[in-house]
């Protein structure tokens, strides 16, 4: 990898204050499981590491707080967690490696860069040649994009922890020398339409601090499916995030999130009118299933995920109804 500078903050402000101005003059570091895998392979190579895992404020695990630099592990073993926000507990366990789990963190998975092989080979976030035309659609895209696909962007959003979030309506904790912000989790990710944007909305000096959840999430019921090729460490070639308020055994209202189909995680609206006012079953299960992937494009390579993310969305919505 190239040369690098390394500060190693004790405090929020010395933090901020070490953040550059664009993302080539620095880069945070919090587990590093996946930006040191970046700066190995050149794909990216910040001239300076802020390294953020000493700074308190950053960490730790609440009802109502997630730090930044909390790891997975550690939210999926929290019992708290894992008694009220069990769809959010199973998504930080099921990144299917001890060692990453460890080691990687909460915000490190929602900051996360994309899978995409293109782009982990130095052709760009977009995917292109070098006299800019698109390689995903004529290219190997097994593993690509089959909503939100319409370009310039094909990859697919890799956060385990996101789809869940945004179906509690989670917010992010921004901070930057200029003060703190909040977003929405679901206006964070966006599809970049050139290669000077990123796929989500942080500043090159800012870093997210924490998650926050709100009031009354704890009554809603959670729960995730992923369908991977294999158990080993791997990513997901479909997921969905699930989160029901019940009455009895009808769902009075459903919020339905993909995940590793679209460039963003995908929330599926018609999929959450469909089982909104159904008798929990099989059978509306798989009515929302069909609908949450009603206008999928799949690629020449990735016509199976629409099956898998359909039978997905009904196994998350039984899994959430007998949370």
């Amino acid at each position: 990898m190239e040369a690098f500078a390394y500060a190693r903050p004790g405090s929020r402000e010395e933090a901020l204050a070490q953040l550059g101005a664009s993302y080539e003059e620095s880069a945070v570091l919090a587990g590093g499981t996946d930006l040191l895998s970046l700066m190995k392979n050149y794909v990216v190579a910040p001239k300076r590491l802020v390294d953020i895992k000493g700074v308190k404020d950053f960490g730790g695990v609440s009802m109502a707080r997630i730090g930044a630099t909390a790891t997975l592990q550690e939210l999926a073993d929290h019992t708290s967690i894992k008694k009220s926000f069990q769809g959010v507990a199973e998504a930080a366990a099921a990144v299917p490696s001890m060692q990453i789990r460890n080691m990687g963190t909460v915000g490190g998975d929602l900051c996360q860069r994309p899978r995409c092989w293109y782009f982990r080979n130095g052709f760009g976030l977009l995917a292109r040649d070098a006299q800019g035309k698109p390689l995903v659609p004529g290219g190997d895209n097994r593993y690509h994009a089959i909503l939100g696909n319409g370009g310039p962007a094909y990859f697919v959003s890799p956060s385990s922890l996101a789809p869940v979030l945004i179906a509690l309506g989670a917010e992010l904790e921004i901070a930057s020398g200029k003060g703190t912000r909040k977003v929405a989790l679901e206006k964070f990710y966006r599809a970049p339409r050139d290669e000077r944007e990123r796929e989500y909305a942080l500043a090159a000096d800012e870093l997210v601090t924490a998650v926050l959840l709100p009031k009354g999430a704890e009554e809603w019921k959670t729960a995730i499916y992923e369908v991977r090729e294999k158990q080993a460490l791997d990513w997901p070639l479909a997921a969905a995030a699930v989160a029901l308020r019940m009455e009895g055994d009808k769902v009075r209202e459903a919020r339905i999130v993909l995940g590793h189909v679209a460039p963003v995680p995908w929330r599926a609206p018609g999929a959450e009118r469909a089982l909104a006012g159904q008798t929990l079953s099989a059978e509306s299960a798989a009515k929302a299933g069909k609908a949450a992937v009603e206008g999928a494009k799949p690629l020449s390579g990735n016509r199976y995920k629409v099956q898998l993310a359909r039978v997905a969305v009904k196994r998350a919505i039984l899994a959430a109804g007998r949370a």
